[in-house]
Order: structure tokens, then sequence, then C-alpha cells
């Protein structure tokens, strides 16, 4: 037997065999074809907000109230960074960039923190375009990382990190500009 829902008065009546509960059955279906039956108005379900602390306990308690206002601290965050990851930056502060196009060779020493150039050389400047023979050969790779370290000594910096890049080999015009590099006494850090 299906049971009978009195969806206005959210009253549910499930019938059994007893006579007592198709007599409630019954008059719950009829108390609803009454004309002087009233809807009662439906609120929405609000819970209350805590109470505020008074003046004297927050003094005591400054925890509470930032707990109130932060979220909670147990989720966890997410792409958190590693210690080592967070210092390292701080730790090998300069990055050496180094970029070979078929037209020209740019490097510069870069403030990882900062964002900032530090020393910039290219054989694209106006001082070098025109007195190399070549803007790509190995005479310029000598003369772009020796203008380089000369700069980045200017600077105070005494320590590079470089990392290649994804699948870069360290060998040829890469491998003339970071040997000059070293023979100016200027270390190459591990990335």
């Amino acid at each position: 037997m299906a049971s009978s829902i009195n969806a206005c008065a959210g009253v549910v009546y499930v019938p059994s065999h007893g006579s007592r509960s198709r007599e409630a059955a019954r008059l719950n279906y009829s108390s609803l074809k009454s004309p002087s039956f009233v809807v009662p108005a439906l609120r929405p379900f609000r819970p209350a907000a805590p109470a505020p602390l008074p003046p004297a306990r927050l003094a005591t308690f400054p925890l509470i109230q930032a707990a109130w206002t932060r979220r909670a601290s147990g989720e966890p965050k997410k792409n958190k960074k590693s210690w080592g990851q967070r210092v390292d930056k701080y730790m090998k502060p300069f990055i050496l960039d180094i970029n070979i196009s078929r037209r020209y060779l740019h490097a510069k020493v870069v403030h990882r923190v900062t964002g900032k150039s530090v020393a910039v050389a290219t054989t694209n400047a106006r001082d070098l375009r025109f007195s190399l023979p070549s803007l790509v050969d190995e005479k310029a790779c000598k003369v772009i990382a020796n203008l380089l370290a000369e700069r980045a000594k200017a600077a105070d910096v005494f320590a590079v990190l470089y990392e290649p890049r994804r699948n870069e080999k360290l060998e040829g015009k890469l491998a003339l500009i970071l040997n000059t590099f070293l023979a100016n006494d200027i270390a190459l850090l591990k990335g």
C-alpha cells in the first residue's frame, strides 16, 4: 500500500494494517478538502551568527577573533613550493641567459628576484655591430662573453647560475661562451 503524503502541512502518514492509520489518512484527506484549512507561510532556515565577544574578552583572546575572520587553515594549499624552491632564488640570485640566433648573440645576467637585467651584451649593439666581421662566429662569442663578464664584475656579480634549456647541449658556441665567462673569474653555479 502506498504512503499518503500531505505536502502542504508537511505530515507523512504511512498506513499499516490497523484501522487507526486508515482513519488518520482519511481525516487528513478530508481536512485538506475543507475550506477552513490554511497553509502556513514557509520561511527558509538561516543559522544564527555567533555572538561577538565583549571587548574585554577580545583583548585576552586575540586568536579567537582571527579564527572567525580567516579561512580554515586546515585546508591544503594548492601548488605549494618546497622550502628549497622558495629560498633558492635568494641564495643564487643571478642567472645567466644566453640566446644564440642565426643573426645575433644575446647574453645577459638577470637578478632572479626583481627580474632586472644587471649586465647585458649583444652583437646587435651599435658599438659591436659594425666592428665585428661576423656577428655569430667564434670570435663574436668570445667578445660577448668578455664584455658581459666585465659588466657583471662592475655590478659586483661574481657568481651566476646557468640552467640550460630543454634539449640544449653544452657544446659549440654555447660552450665557448661559458668557458670564456669562466676564464674571466666568474663562477657558474649548478642549477
